[in-house]
């Protein structure tokens, strides 16, 4: 799904009255109507519903959402901020099929006073006084309608974006924002919508009218939903067989990582893979097998130091264990040990294999980031921040500064994919598109989630060799999901990277769902 800004959300409200015929009065009676619906099925138990509306068309879609909750049997008290011959255009077409009393405030005072006290005293409060086409910073009246807003008890679900929030900011915003329990937006999400933390619960964005055409946007971002990764969960034709699905090899492990290795391997089978086989030094193997039945193994040379040495690659052993493989996963427990990251760098240069590259598999690469190209073969990276700035040269501080910058260049640069983990993991390609990941919580910040995450990379491109970057984004997403089953049962504190995998089914589950209610509301993140 795309992010557009702030200008070209407008554009395309325009666009799609001018171009494709849909007047901008049926555009608000949907929106307002996705508002009321949200409600319904968010707060089904509240009884008496406060709605702050502005004076535009953020006001305008409040005032229908007021209407159609009054219609489905809610006490709706509504309260305007503005005097009503303010209102202009479609707001005040919207406002003139009121049937219910209103509240008019016009300063602070009356925003205290016993009739405007009565609709933030509500069961829930919808937010309708400022759109995404504000720019901070908010004052006055609006300002104090706000804080007083903020200070109340009830649940508040925002039309559009939080009051007071800058639509196109994709950091921590400042100034005077109205909290926010849950966000109904339309069309597209804007930058703040998937950057900028402005609820505690649910982001949806309803669809209201714009056709896909109208909406066109510069940013080349997009966030991920579970339309774009149910194509990849999709039934399995009745006559498919191991083969079917690909054969993926983990290179990795070394004495006391052998964990890293057999949970890659372990997860690319659990992501759909039809074989796995690790490769691992001869000490570590036994270890590793013990792990899972379900994954193969396959013994490789060794260093003093129980890690991999560059002698697995003589008389052609690594050939034969390469040969026939859909995609290599290179890096899990492998060791920083310099034998070992020349092997690394000898192995991403030689095979044009499909390749995964983590953990210290990336960092066999510091000081030597010229020599890692994708082209020519599929070539993705799962670097942490630590890992960016070691493989750019820079430091953890400047890569958070602009993550988005920084795999969008080294993407382009080294012509390959880029999962640059974190809060909101990215995934550059190469022509400058962004994916951005909303699913994933903080207590996913424990040893081995990245594993699990290579192993899944690699599962879902054996069985989708000729969509890679499909592939990424759907691994992506259902690891950050898988995160958040596991913490419903598990929570964050205890959540644990093997969670995650069994936590996979589930997730893919309600991925297939959630992709089934085509036409609906779709939420971004929860």
């Amino acid at each position: 799904m795309k992010i557009v800004t702030a200008a070209e959300m407008r554009e395309i409200d325009r666009i799609t009255s001018e171009r494709f015929g849909v007047p901008s009065l049926t555009l608000m009676e949907n929106a307002g109507t996705a508002v009321a619906d949200f409600v319904l099925g968010q707060y089904p138990s509240a009884r008496r519903v406060g709605i702050v509306c502005g004076k535009g068309n953020n006001g305008g879609d409040g005032f229908v959402a007021a209407r159609k909750l009054e219609q489905a049997g809610r006490e709706v008290r509504l309260l305007l901020l503005a005097e009503p011959s303010e209102l202009k255009g479609d707001a005040a077409e919207m406002f003139s099929k009121l049937r219910q009393a209103y509240v008019v405030v016009r300063s602070g005072e009356e925003l205290l006073g016993e009739k405007a006290r009565a609709v933030f005293e509500s069961d829930v409060l919808v937010d309708a006084i400022l759109g995404t086409g504000f720019r901070p910073p908010v004052s006055g009246l609006y300002g104090q309608a706000i804080a007083v807003l903020n200070a109340s008890s009830a649940p508040v679900v925002a039309v559009d974006i939080a009051s007071g929030a800058d639509a196109d900011v994709m950091g921590e915003q400042t100034g005077a924002v109205a909290r926010a329990d849950g966000v109904v937006t339309f069309t597209a999400p804007r930058p703040a919508h998937v950057f900028g933390l402005l609820t505690t619960g649910p982001t949806v964005i309803a669809p209201i009218g714009s056709p896909d055409a109208a909406i066109v946007s510069a940013l080349q971002l997009n966030v991920i939903t579970a339309r774009e990764v149910a194509p990849l969960i999709a039934a399995r034709p009745p006559a498919a067989n191991k083969g079917t699905f690909g054969h993926a090899l983990v290179i990795g492990g070394s004495v006391g990582k052998a964990g890293a290795a057999a949970m890659a391997g372990m997860s690319a089978l659990r992501a759909g893979a039809g074989l796995s086989t690790i490769a691992t030094p001869k000490s570590v193997l036994p270890t590793v097998a013990g792990f899972h039945p379900e994954v193969m193994t396959e013994p490789l040379e060794e260093t003093e130091a129980g890690s991999i040495s560059t002698r697995a690659l003589e008389y052609g052993r690594l050939d034969k264990l390469v040969e026939g493989k859909t995609v290599l996963a290179v890096g899990p427990g492998i060791s920083r040990q310099a034998e070992t990251a020349e092997f690394v760098r000898t192995i991403a240069a030689k095979y044009k294999t499909p390749i995964v590259l983590d953990a210290d598999g990336l960092n066999a690469f510091e000081g030597r980031a010229k020599e890692l190209r994708g082209k020519g073969r599929a070539l993705v990276i799962t670097p942490h921040p630590g890992e960016m700035a070691r493989l750019t040269g820079s430091t953890v501080a400047a890569v958070q500064r602009d993550r988005l910058t920084v795999s969008r260049t080294f993407a382009r640069e080294h012509d390959c994919i880029v999962v640059l983990k974190g809060h909101r993991t990215l995934i550059a390609q190469p022509d400058g598109t962004v994916w951005v990941n909303t699913t994933g919580n903080p207590g996913m910040a424990t040893g081995g989630t990245g594993d699990i995450l290579t192993g899944m990379v690699a599962g879902f491109m054996a069985q989708n060799p000729g969509h890679v970057v499909e592939a990424v984004i759907a691994a992506v997403y259902l690891h950050g999901l898988a995160g958040d089953v596991g913490r419903e049962s598990m929570g964050e504190q205890s959540l644990v990277a093997t969670d995650l995998v069994r936590a996979l089914p589930e997730s893919m589950r309600r991925v297939r769902e959630a992709a089934a209610r085509a036409g609906n509301l779709v939420t971004i993140f929860s």
